[in-house]
């Protein structure tokens, strides 16, 4: 039986902030019942022992994300939780109580990118966004388990106007001063790849994420994706995805409201997407459109120690 490494599950397509990187969603706005949370749960669980609870919206303003981590954790998941950390003042104290939660993944650069995003972590400015991030990072250290990966994907692809921006120096001094580090991180950092701050917490930097836009131009279709092969996810409305870039689901492979995983991952659609990968081809518009599948070229890449989702599932 297929298995996976990253199963999405979007528990809400709803978000505190409307970041300049992140296209807003036109779906409905709703929030996962934990009936719901459930049937997926049971219906994945032969493909999958690892959730993400991430696609689009931000996870920690689901009113009982309490209870889908418990419920995750009866049904032997782990999970792995993206935010952008602007929440972590008021629901943080939840997350450390709960076994479940293999990773957190905070998304620091959701605090530029997001315009007039003052007063959104409980405070008026940049500063008091990052400490009260680096204050749950502290206790998480020391009374969980969990892995903390810290993230700034902001980077340009131009060294020198990154220099001239100096956009992440003052969140960078603060992780500098947190953790004690004896060095600036910009001279250990590499694009794509994770900095060992101290155990079980992680920084990750790396270039501004566009995503897959039908708008978009489309090139000769060539190229490979792990879409099906070790990932799949569910909108917050059954939608079955084929990765975690297909934030609109524009591949609706079936709805699981309607029908069985097992048979929407065998369905027609799912399978002409697999094989034309397999042949280095890219059969849907929406991947012929996605500046991801590029960075695997023709060949079937080694295995990456990191994951795509610009916003998300990061990890060492």
């Amino acid at each position: 039986m297929k298995r996976f490494k990253k199963f999405y599950i979007e528990i809400t397509s709803v978000c505190n902030l409307a970041c300049s990187f992140c296209p807003q969603t036109g779906r409905q706005a709703k929030f996962i019942e934990k009936e719901a949370f459930v049937r997926r749960l049971e219906q994945i669980k032969p493909y999958t022992d690892s959730i993400y609870f991430h696609l689009k919206g931000e996870p920690l303003m689901h009113p009982k994300i309490g209870e889908l981590l418990d419920i995750s954790h009866e049904h032997g998941f782990k999970v792995n939780i993206t935010t952008n950390g602007t929440l972590l003042h008021k629901v943080g104290h939840k997350l450390l109580t709960k076994p479940a939660i293999r990773q957190m993944n905070v998304s620091l650069h959701s605090f530029d990118g997001h315009a007039g995003s003052s007063n959104r972590a409980g405070s008026a400015d940049k500063e008091g966004y990052v400490q009260s991030v680096l204050s749950f990072v502290r206790e998480a250290k020391e009374r969980t388990s969990m892995i903390i990966s810290l993230r700034l994907w902001n980077l340009a692809p131009d060294n020198e106007t990154n220099a001239k921006r100096a956009r992440n120096r003052d969140i960078l001094a603060a992780i500098e001063k947190e953790f004690g580090l004896d060095f600036r991180i910009e001279e250990k950092v590499e694009p794509g790849k994770g900095l060992k701050l101290a155990e079980r917490v992680y920084l990750n930097q790396d270039y501004e994420f566009e995503w897959p836009d039908l708008n978009a131009e489309e090139d000769d279709g060539r190229g490979f994706c792990y879409g099906l092969r070790n990932q799949a996810g569910i909108l917050v409305d059954g939608t079955v995805v084929p990765c975690c870039l297909d934030g609109e689901g524009v591949i609706n492979l079936g709805n699981i409201n309607q029908k069985p995983f097992s048979e929407i991952i065998e369905g027609e659609r799912a399978k002409r997407l697999v094989d034309g990968f397999s042949r280095r081809v890219a059969v849907e518009e929406l991947c012929r459109k996605c500046g991801y599948r590029k960075r695997f070229g023709t060949a079937a890449p080694a295995k990456r120690l990191i994951s795509p989702h610009p916003s998300g599932a990061l990890h060492p």
